[in-house]
């Protein structure tokens, strides 16, 4: 098809959407390795997690060999108030940088969480619901996450108990507000509230927390009330499955328009927005019908994949959770307080660690005020503020369309546009006032997280 019948904006029909889910993992010939219990360091049993998630999302969870999981019908007709989204064409972008590659993003941030969380918190308060569950507790680094579970939970008429990492709590007050709009409570993370959030405080006085940190309190939280569970927004199988619909609309979107991408780039914190984007495609990758370049590209702050360690980990600070193989940096380690609060966990999903390890997907890293110089210009040109974790893609996208305007590749590049950043304006001030920094953590600064991995037999890992 000619390049001139291709629109701006790419929707696929209503009746096009998604009606099941892609489990990337029934695809995968070496599977992810299982999650252990910390105690026996065996692989862990569904009764062991519906002690803290929902019975079905643990089924999810455990799931590697289903290729494909039907979308329950209230979550379709839910998803339809704001699905399917967008593949656009940067036309703009790419004439402004003067490339000969051809630019896409999906943008996910037309609702009003501003990102593409609800398509998982619409499903596990889904599960929650039928459960007979009276609420869920959860943690949220930026705010997209705890604002998206707020929004489903007040759906389905669940309460909703939110902890926020505190620098995002102090950072980013009107993405609070909005959870609270909704019905959730919101505490910032560590706090006095559990004994985990105590301890922690204990072992560093002023701490501006972590995800980890606000996992342990929210798992916590969930254990100690009845008729509640815990859900999680990143990091899980289950929330990259419900992630797939990124992915399944963008393919379906560009295959009506024989369009084929060349790259395919996403931000990564915990893996759900890039395992969504990547997974059908990836799937393709993995039963030989068409080769990709995947880019995962997080922060140089928090260098889990860069510069992490593939083990057996927690999952979370207080060190409650399942362990999990991963890229890590530790359970304990405690990134700077940067503005990508949705990027600041130490660890990533365990599905997308073991396809870095086999060398299907590659990682960057990159520093923040790179970061914002690339969402602002994405900005000015392309009409749309970008939140910092989506610029994190940004970035690299559009090194990846100067690199072709040196060589003279006609490389088609798509990547994420995950959200947002009308709620992060407080970064934004920090850039333009020539206020912000790059925090590049030592191999010192890492040393200690490291040293603090658990001890896991070679038979797991």
């Amino acid at each position: 098809m000619s390049e001139a019948k291709i629109p701006y904006k790419i929707y696929l029909s209503e009746e096009n959407m998604p009606k099941a889910w892609y489990n990337l993992r029934a695809d995968m010939k070496k599977k992810p390795a299982p999650l252990l219990n910390p105690e026996t360091l065996q692989p862990v049993k569904p009764e062991e997690l519906e002690k803290v998630f929902c019975k079905e999302l643990v089924q999810q969870e455990l799931d590697d060999q289903t290729r494909e999981i039907p979308i329950p019908e209230e979550i379709q007709d839910f998803y339809k108030m704001y699905r399917p989204s967008p593949v656009v064409r940067a036309y703009c972008l790419e004439k402004k940088l003067g490339t000969p590659a051809k630019i896409y993003y999906k943008f996910e941030g037309n609702n009003t969480s501003g990102s593409h969380k609800l398509n998982s918190a619409i499903a596990q308060a889904y599960y929650a619901k039928k459960q007979g569950l009276k609420g869920v507790t959860t943690e949220t680094g930026a705010g997209q996450w705890g604002t998206a579970l707020s929004m489903a939970c007040s759906y389905f008429d669940l309460d909703c108990q939110v902890y926020m990492v505190k620098c995002s709590y102090e950072q980013k007050p009107f993405r609070r507000e909005v959870m609270r709009t909704y019905g959730a409570s919101v505490t910032p993370s560590p706090s006095m509230n559990t004994s985990v959030g105590r301890k922690i405080l204990e072992e560093h006085p002023g701490t501006s927390g972590s995800l980890g940190c606000a996992i342990s309190e929210a798992i916590e939280a969930a254990s100690s009330q009845d008729g509640y569970r815990y859900v999680l927004g990143s990091v899980l199988n289950q929330v990259m499955l419900h992630q797939s619909v990124i992915g399944l609309e963008t393919k379906a979107a560009l295959d009506q328009y024989g369009v084929v991408p060349d790259v395919i780039i996403g931000c990564a914190g915990g893996g759900s927005n890039l395992g969504g984007l990547i997974a059908p495609f990836m799937g393709q990758k993995l039963r030989g019908e068409q080769d990709y370049q995947f880019i995962a590209v997080e922060p140089a702050s928090c260098p889990s994949l860069t510069r992490g360690k593939y083990a057996y980990d927690y999952c979370d600070t207080g060190k409650v959770t399942p362990l999990a193989k991963m890229y890590t940096l530790g359970s304990g380690f405690i990134p700077s307080a940067s503005h990508a609060g949705g990027l600041r966990y130490h660890g990533m999903n365990s599905t997308l660690s073991e396809l870095l390890d086999q060398g299907l997907i590659e990682a960057r890293s990159v520093e923040q005020t790179s970061v914002f110089d690339a969402a602002e210009q994405f900005a000015r040109i392309e009409g749309i503020l970008p939140a910092p974790e989506s610029s994190h893609a940004i970035r690299v996208a559009i090194d990846e369309a100067l690199k072709c305007k040196e060589t003279g590749e006609e490389k088609t590049i798509l990547f994420g546009l995950t959200g947002t950043g009308y709620f992060d304006l407080f970064a934004y001030e920090k850039f333009n006032n020539g206020e912000m920094s790059d925090y590049i953590p030592t191999d010192e600064d890492l040393a200690p997280g490291f040293a603090s991995l658990p001890e896991v037999p070679e038979s797991h890992d």
